[in-house]
């Protein structure tokens, strides 16, 4: 099976180019023409994606080749493009710049060669001209693996600065798709873990989105981009399912022995259960669907669309809400998902909303699973820089001046609702905040780099921790979850 999406990679020779300006201008410009565009985004960024699906109308999806494997790449990739007529596929800090000490991976250049994708170099000129022709000549040479169609040449500052670019590229072989002249810059606010998400600003960003995609109608030539972007040929494989993936995953171990049950029988294998005809777990004669609730809004941005998707599969009731303005769960909550944010930002508010803390205290409280990564981990905590939290764990968080960032190896170190100890689950770190437990509960996770230590609580049916991790890599996870939602 093979598909042939058009598309495109577009990347940098460091951060601070204009990928996102270039990327995002291109998805807008190119759907406002009546294309349907997917959006991807290369590596474990969440805000990013939010402005691509501003600019498309479709979910903006990540491309880890980390966090899920390789081998996933393509798979997950068909299954964000089906239907498209186009795909573009926004890099992460330079080209070939990949997780540390792991070589190419998980760099734009391998997620591009694993998609056999061309790729569109932007280059900020502002402070050069011949130079520009031994850079793209050595980012284009650098791995003949990967093809370099042409390059976008950023912030240019008049008529003759570009004719000089254009000279100079004219012998390093690579086409020139597209010249953006300097200009105030487009309006997206940062702080201090990135650009402000779009739940937070959604007019602004709006606005932002269009002023990118009139700065690429204007200085890029979108037929030619178009064009490489249909020479990319077929790519073989079948696009990832959320039901297909748990129909082969292996069921999780029931009961869960953490929670005082007997063991597992290994000479009794449980079996798999039955599938409905669209590929969903049958949740049996009689059975509901459990209610997984997942929060939302401005305060809990970060989460990736699979998780969703796998919960559904699973047999799950997903409904979204928002910790600042509902002041309760979602009816007939069995289990909650709080996934990554800025809390920090919003601790006052969230703090005000002492109806729904208690709510989620109680759900706790009542061994219900809660699957929780960093903003949740927060959430959850007695406290956030002073202000009260919802009191599950024996822990206060606050904020630092450390910036804590990086990929990581992880082990399960306690069973749990979301994995059996020992499983091994790769992760992603990036946050200022410090959390200072107390006592009662068990780690959840061992990590080896950048030291040995352990992190996280399992309590109950409570898994809290600061790992952002991918569960298409682990779809067990999600089958987990929603049985353990059905026996709680």
């Amino acid at each position: 099976m093979s598909s042939s999406v058009p598309r495109l990679v577009i990347a940098a020779p460091s951060s601070g180019s204009g990928k996102t300006t270039v990327a995002t201008g291109l998805m807008a410009a190119f759907a406002q023409r009546g294309l349907a565009v997917s959006p991807h985004k290369v590596g474990p960024d969440y805000i990013d994606p939010g402005y691509h699906t501003l600019a498309t109308g479709r979910v903006g999806r990540n491309l880890d080749a980390y966090l899920c494997g390789p081998e996933l790449i393509a798979p997950l990739f068909l299954h964000g493009a089906r239907g498209c007529d186009l795909a573009v596929v926004e890099g992460v800090m330079g080209l070939y710049d990949g997780a540390a000490g792991e070589g190419e991976l998980a760099s734009t250049a391998h997620v591009a060669k694993l998609l056999r994708a061309p790729v569109v170099l932007v280059v900020d000129a502002s402070s050069q001209s011949r130079s520009v022709a031994a850079l793209v000549h050595g980012f284009a040479s650098w791995d003949p693996e990967v093809r370099v169609g042409g390059v976008i040449l950023n912030k240019v500052g008049s008529d003759r600065h570009e004719e000089l670019l254009r000279e100079a590229l004219d012998s390093a072989g690579v086409p020139v798709l597209g010249v953006l002249r300097r200009a105030p810059q487009v309006s997206t606010p940062s702080r201090h873990l990135g650009l402000v998400p779009v739940a937070e600003r959604r007019a602004q960003a709006l606005e932002a989105v269009a002023a990118m995609a009139a700065q690429v109608r204007e200085g890029c030539d979108l037929e030619a981009l178009l064009g490489l972007a249909r020479g990319a040929g077929a790519l073989a494989g079948a696009a990832w399912d959320a039901g297909e993936v748990l129909v082969s995953s292996p069921p999780p171990p029931l009961p869960f022995p953490s929670l005082g049950a007997a063991p597992p029988d290994p000479h009794r294998p449980e079996r798999p259960r039955p599938q409905t005809p669209d590929g969903l777990i049958d949740a049996g004669p009689g059975l509901k669907a459990p209610v997984v609730a997942v929060a939302g809004g401005a305060a809990f941005t970060f989460s990736y669309t699979e998780h969703s998707e796998l919960l559904a599969a699973a047999g799950a009731e997903v409904v979204t809400f928002d910790p600042l303005r509902d002041e309760r769960l979602p009816d007939g909550t069995q289990g909650l998902v709080i996934g990554g944010g800025f809390p920090e930002v919003y601790a006052s508010e969230l703090s005000a909303n002492e109806a729904l803390r208690k709510a989620v205290a109680e759900l706790a409280l009542s061994g219900a699973p809660v699957a929780a990564e960093c903003a949740g981990l927060l959430y959850l905590c007695q406290e956030l820089d002073g202000q009260p939290m919802c009191g599950v764990l024996d822990a206060t968080a606050r904020m630092s001046e450390r910036l804590t960032l990086g990929y990581r190896d992880a082990v399960a170190v306690s069973d749990s609702v979301l994995a059996a100890a020992g499983t091994r689950m790769r992760g992603h770190e990036f946050h200022r905040t410090v959390v200072e437990p107390g006592a009662g509960a068990a780690p959840a996770w061992g990590v080896r780099a950048p030291r040995r230590r352990v992190e996280g609580f399992v309590q109950q049916g409570v898994h809290a921790s600061y790992l952002h991790t991918h569960w298409a890599a682990a779809p067990g996870v999600a089958r987990r979850f929603v049985e353990r939602c059905r026996t709680s």
